[in-house]
């Protein structure tokens, strides 16, 4: 591991008591993520600013992990949800809806966010979080099998791909590719899935070969139809994929005609189609749906980050029109169901959220801002030393870090060249999401940008200008580690 003088977790100071004496803080009766050290206390937040209680001021420009979409202490957002604690704040679903819920349901349905053909997404199931939409998604497509078989159905195997990650519940969690996060419960986790390549072409398209981005393509696909084969496609519920892969490898779109390949797949197996949009979706790419540009449309898509902006805990599974005939003449019912789905407040503040995004045309500006990111990026760090790739679109950006350009050798495991970065940016005042086991799980490192959609041309400037420092500084160091190596 490389030396770092800086650290993602804040460890509270010794404070001197009534008598004079230095005496440690309390023990914090939080489980936090790591409890060897506490994280940085965020006493306010404001536009792309978090500012920490030892006075320091954080400018976000990964947006927590991709959340903050219109920036922190929105006044219209506040509004919103404070009207709808006075109107109603909870009511349970198996018997009541309310406004919140229908006009939030109508608003991501909308055929203004895919402008350019008909998405046939007829439904949407509001939970608490991504790994709650993803676990939905995964019984609503087992139960269209069941309606449709009329109890009797051979499908339960998922199918998924490796490198993508979908969710910490054990369904979730399931589908997944994050070896990290997976290992402690490999013997807890489901049996029934399987899973093919990523569709991640700086790591495994073998341009040196004379590969082409369609010979790529073509080369994923068929993979995934001889995985249908091989389980048998009558024993297949679906497929399920990020559209633009997030944490995990760091802001990867597959290849040109991969997604209209895995469509025409599964339509000729008659096997379900799911997008994981929870980190890409609601605008992130530049286009409220990252599938949009494919042209395809998919059976289920999961939404999540993006929704609510972080002002609440919010995520949605989208249905489509297909699905939803088949559970009509069945059962006519989903059977699932959350104590907080639809939440009215949850749902009040993601839709002030959506009318911020068309109000001011974030999307629009996403798009935009995304080129001028993208530009900055390659343009700062395109010929530094152990900047692999530069990959992105809308404000959804990465750079991986290798040791070798030429051979794309990543630092061995325990390096933490990414992370090392992250620390440095934090020190010099931006906060960057960072990345490990890129490649195959354990070795490879990045750091993924994603700032608010209304984030200015002053923001996306310090933003490169400070990351660019902080990786200097690493790159120095490393520098200096691998001279001595050597001496």
């Amino acid at each position: 591991m490389l030396p770092s003088t800086a650290s993602t977790n804040y460890i509270s100071p010794a404070t001197k008591s009534d008598s004079g004496e230095l005496s440690s803080p309390p023990e914090s009766a939080l489980l936090h993520r790591c409890l060897s050290e506490r994280p940085y206390q965020v006493s306010r937040a404001e536009g792309s600013y978090l500012y920490l209680s030892d006075g320091r001021k954080i400018l976000d420009a990964c947006g927590g992990a991709a959340v903050a979409i219109i920036g922190h202490g929105n006044k219209e957002v506040i509004a919103a949800t404070t009207a709808q604690m006075n109107q109603v704040s909870y009511v349970h679903t198996m018997s009541y809806t309310t406004s919140s819920a229908e006009d939030l349901a109508r608003s991501v349905l909308s055929p203004e966010n895919c402008p350019s053909f008909d998405h046939g997404l007829v439904r949407a199931y509001f939970v608490g979080s991504g790994s709650e939409a993803n676990d939905a998604a995964m019984k609503c497509a087992r139960q269209y099998w069941y309606e449709l078989g009329k109890g009797r159905t051979s499908r339960k195997v998922f199918v998924s791909r490796r490198g993508g990650y979908h969710g910490n519940t054990i369904g979730a969690m399931s589908i997944s590719g994050n070896v990290a996060r997976k290992k402690p419960y490999l013997e807890t986790v489901l049996s029934n899935v399987a899973f093919v390549s990523p569709a991640f072409a700086y790591r495994f398209q073998q341009t040196e070969k004379g590969e082409t981005e369609d010979m790529y393509a073509h080369c994923l696909v068929e993979e995934v139809e001889a995985e249908f084969l091989r389980l048998g496609p009558e024993n297949v519920v679906m497929f399920s994929a990020e559209t633009v892969v997030g944490a995990t490898t760091g802001c990867v779109s597959a290849p040109r005609g991969y997604w209209r390949g895995i469509r025409e797949v599964c339509d000729r197996y008659g096997i379900l189609l799911h997008l994981d949009e929870i980190m890409c979706g609601t605008g992130r790419t530049g286009t409220y749906f990252a599938f949009e540009p494919e042209g395809i449309r998919p059976d289920i898509v999961t939404l999540g980050k993006g929704l609510g902006g972080g002002y609440v805990p919010i995520a949605a599974m989208l249905v489509s029109g297909k699905i939803i005939d088949v559970l009509r003449q069945g059962s006519s019912s989903f059977n699932h169901g959350h104590t907080y789905q639809a939440h009215p407040i949850a749902c009040a503040a993601a839709l002030a959220v959506q009318d911020v995004i068309r109000k001011e045309q974030l999307i629009e500006k996403c798009y935009r801002q995304g080129k001028r990111l993208g530009v900055l990026l390659r343009k700062e760090f395109g010929d530094s030393r152990f900047v692999g790739d530069i990959r992105g679109k809308g404000l959804f950006w990465a750079l991986e870090f290798v040791e070798d350009k030429k051979s794309k050798q990543p630092f061995h495991a325990g390096m933490g060249f990414g992370i090392s970065v992250q620390k440095q940016a934090f020190e010099l005042g931006i906060a960057v999401y960072p990345g490990a086991g890129t490649v195959d799980g354990e070795k490879g490192d990045h750091i993924l940008l994603a700032p608010p959609y209304n984030v200015t041309d002053e923001d996306l400037d310090n933003i490169v200008r400070i990351l660019k420092r902080a990786y200097q500084m690493i790159e120095r160091r490393v520098r200096g580690s691998i001279i001595d190596h050597k001496l």
